[in-house]
């Protein structure tokens, strides 16, 4: 039992750590994209959209997906 409380006091402590990751991700894609990247268009519109779904990730409050679309953004703009 003590054990199992354990590992959800964790888990809990853990949760606000990620969720914080997902804004600062947001704006450093966003600060990436204002200083114009060199990417085609394709590109820009991918790294929006990525942008886009990882905000509406975060904001649904699942972010560990939200991480790992704003990290396909971020790759893509090379900021990994």
């Amino acid at each position: 039992m003590k054990h199992l409380s354990l590992v959800a006091a964790v888990c809990l402590y853990a949760a606000p750590a990620f969720a914080g990751q997902c804004p600062a991700d947001i704006a450093a894609i966003d600060a990436a994209l204002a200083a114009g990247p060199d990417l085609s268009d394709e590109q820009i519109v991918q790294v929006e959209t990525w942008r886009d779904e990882g905000a509406a990730l975060h904001d649904a409050g699942d972010h560990d997906a939200s991480v790992a679309t704003l990290a396909q953004a971020k790759e893509l703009l090379g900021l990994n």
